[in-house]
């Protein structure tokens, strides 16, 4: 009789198993155990203060490179670039997703034309992104910027010719002065109108994308996009240069921006590429080098923003591996209660410890536990430099933030988009409404149940005169979302409140959608709403009509 091994049934009865079956029972033991093993190792070598660490230093490559023209402004790309640095003029956001291979796009929901204009301010500006290992640089770099920039430099060579031939005008061209018109009328028929991709990226893509530029140059022109003012701001065509920490500069020979026929996009990316982990000692501690770090907060950070980060780098930095954690903590903790009392929104954060093995003499180890959940928080950097409120033009309609709207001037009544509610001290008690949304991700219908309700209070208010304040606890998404229903429903595409007259009258396309979409960006720059809750409004806007016989707001 062959060998097989005997187990023991519930009832106390022997029972065999074959031995083929009981090898690859041992066999896949085998296999999970070296699978947790290997998480395991993973889960320490990602830790807190590597993260935090590889950042430091990461961020001190990006100071040398934004001293070599201290006069061009700095901005993150949103979000993982945000991390390397604590002197940031402002943000952009360019996904890497719109350079994918085979998926190239050019999205005009994510114009970045703030980001074009503080170039032609400036003569140029540099860009700080990162990227996880196998990569110099994120696609968002390597092609995103590139179509970018291609695209905005044949809208205006485009714009400029017409200029030249006297077939537009500009708006206000009449009371502009003479500086003006004649900065917009200037024109060089060596304007620069190629697409320049690093050498990394093959000819046979570069070609396939060639091939579209001309398409979405098209989608822009028609799109609704202030050409004009970039026209005027622009007097070299835009073109990206690339730096990394592989890139060799010699400092006695860094040119003037001044000095080049083009005004320069230069894309830093801020990560060391080394392939592995790079163990790294110092007198000491004793650390993980991670590429790219920044990158998925919500899987490491713990609650801790950029902007915490830096105003608590060098404690944090110092306190070493085994206090570290305790630090985030207690500094999360802090400034929650710090906004709590005043009055803001503030989310605790819930930590879940890591899964370590169960025998591991690392038991001891597990993080400390934070109290609230990690993904409510969000980096909102225009905060701190009084950009969290956002008026439309002269629409009497803003977009902000919900921990700032309190406290907002000039706001007469308010529509909270948020989880939870505010305190807010209104003259008149039936100004402000609370209508809980929730990202598509979560409900895919949150907007979409909720967006009748916010324009008829809109419309309610608005036709009074009354000035509208609508924020969400980003600013960015949901409230962005609900003031485009509100612009597209009430008022005609110059930004005039007609009570929703010609809406009534009209069948919204997605381009009309759009174009409305780039007026509300054109002054909220940090917008970045997404995908799903835009078709929630489009949806909306499609079988909705405004009608006074609906105007009860649910509450």
């Amino acid at each position: 009789m062959p060998f097989a091994f005997r187990e023991v049934s519930s009832s106390g009865a022997e029972c065999r198993r074959p031995p083929q079956l009981a090898t690859t029972s041992m066999e896949d033991e085998t296999k999970l155990s070296i699978y947790r093993a290997a998480r395991t190792i993973k889960r320490r070598e990602n830790t807190l203060y590597n993260a935090l660490r590889s950042i430091y230093e990461d961020s001190v490559f990006v100071g040398e490179i934004s001293q070599l023209w201290p006069e061009l402004h700095l901005l993150a790309n949103l979000r993982c670039g945000l991390w390397y640095s604590s002197k940031f003029h402002s943000t952009c956001y360019f996904k890497s997703t719109d350079g994918h291979t085979n998926n190239w796009s050019f999205n005009t929901s994510r114009l970045n034309l703030h980001v074009a204009l503080l170039a032609g301010e400036k003569g140029g500006c540099i860009i700080v992104d990162a990227t996880r290992r196998g990569k110099r640089f994120p696609d968002s770099m390597s092609k995103t910027i590139p179509i970018w920039t291609c695209v905005l430099n044949r809208s205006v060579c485009n714009f400029k010719k017409k200029m030249c031939n006297g077939d537009v005008l500009v708006e206000g061209e009449s009371n502009a002065s003479d500086e003006h018109v004649n900065n917009t009328r200037e024109f060089s028929v060596d304007w620069d109108c190629s697409l320049h991709l690093p050498l990394w990226v093959s000819d046979t893509e570069k070609a396939a994308i060639n091939d579209r530029v001309e398409e979405w140059t098209k989608e822009l022109e028609t799109s609704g996009a202030d050409i004009a003012s970039l026209a005027s701001c622009l007097k070299k065509p835009l073109r990206p240069l690339w730096i990394s920490q592989k890139t060799v500069i010699w400092l006695n020979e860094v040119p003037d921006h001044d000095s080049w026929d083009f005004t320069p996009i230069i894309l830093v990316s801020a990560s060391s590429q080394g392939g592995i982990p790079q163990h790294r000692t110092t007198s000491e501690f004793s650390w993980n080098y991670i590429p790219g770090a920044g990158d998925d907060e919500e899987s490491w950070a713990r609650g801790l923003s950029p902007i915490l980060f830096w105003n608590h780098a060098y404690d944090l930095i110092n306190s070493g591996p085994n206090l570290c954690n305790q630090k985030v903590a207690d500094i999360v903790e802090k400034d929650r209660v710090f906004r709590a009392q005043r009055g803001q929104i503030a989310p605790q954060v819930l930590v879940k410890p890591p899964k370590l093995l169960e025998n591991s003499t690392h038991m001891s180890q597990v993080e400390p536990l934070l109290s609230s959940d990690i993904s409510n928080l969000t980096i909102n950097l225009s905060s701190d430099e009084g950009g969290a409120i956002s008026w439309l033009g002269s629409t009497n309609l803003a977009v902000g933030t919900s921990q700032h709207a309190a406290k907002a001037p000039n706001v007469d009544c308010i529509l909270n988009c948020g989880q939870e509610s505010i305190t807010v001290s209104l003259s008149n008690a039936e100004g402000y409404l609370h209508l809980p949304m929730v990202n598509s991700k979560l409900d895919r219908f949150s907007l979409s149940r909720n967006l009748r309700s916010a324009v008829n209070f809109a419309k309610s208010n608005i036709s009074r005169g009354k000035a509208l304040l609508v924020c969400c606890h980003s600013g960015e998404d949901i409230s962005v979302c609900v003031c485009l229903a509100i612009l597209t429903s009430l008022f005609t595409e110059e930004g005039i409140f007609d009570d929703g007259k010609i809406f009534n009258e009209t069948c919204i396309t997605k381009l009309e959608m759009r174009r409305r979409l780039i007026f509300i960006c054109k002054f909220a720059t940090s917008a970045r709403p997404s995908r799903g809750n835009l078709r929630q409004v489009f949806n909306f806007l499609g079988g909705g009509r405004v009608d006074d016989s609906q105007f009860s707001i649910q509450m």
